[in-house]
Order: C-alpha cells, then sequence, then structure tokens
C-alpha cells in the first residue's frame, strides 16, 4: 500500500476521534482551516478501503465511515 498523504492522515485521526464515523458535512467543517478537497482525499481513501459512504463521491448528508486503521 502507498504511503498516506498528511491530508489522508488528518482525516483518519478525525474519524478515530469520532468514534469512526463522521458526517460529511461536519468532516468537511474540521478540515476547513487545514487544506481543501475533502471529497478527493476521500475518494482515495475508499478506494484504499480505508474508508466508507455511499456512493462514489460523497454528499454533504453522506456517512463517512472509517473501517481500517492504517
Amino acid at each position: 500500500m502507498s504511503e498516506l498523504t498528511q491530508e489522508e492522515k488528518f482525516i483518519i485521526e478525525k474519524l478515530k476521534e469520532n468514534d469512526g464515523q463522521l458526517n460529511y458535512k461536519e468532516l468537511q467543517n474540521l478540515c476547513q482551516d487545514e487544506f481543501e478537497g475533502v471529497r478527493l482525499i476521500l475518494k482515495k481513501l475508499k478506494e484504499k478501503t480505508i474508508v466508507d459512504y455511499e456512493g462514489m463521491i460523497p454528499g454533504f448528508s453522506a456517512e463517512i465511515t472509517l473501517l481500517r486503521e492504517t
């Protein structure tokens, strides 16, 4: 598996802090001061089977779930 980026690690850490699950909008708010492109980063994490959510790209009401810790 490829090395995780700082942004990916940040998202994983925020999910861990919230019992492995966050609403997309809440996660977006937590990330907005750190970086942009949360949807693209989540898509990459889903491809790596680290997180899961409904659909290909998360919508504002999507629940983001941490599947495994790295």
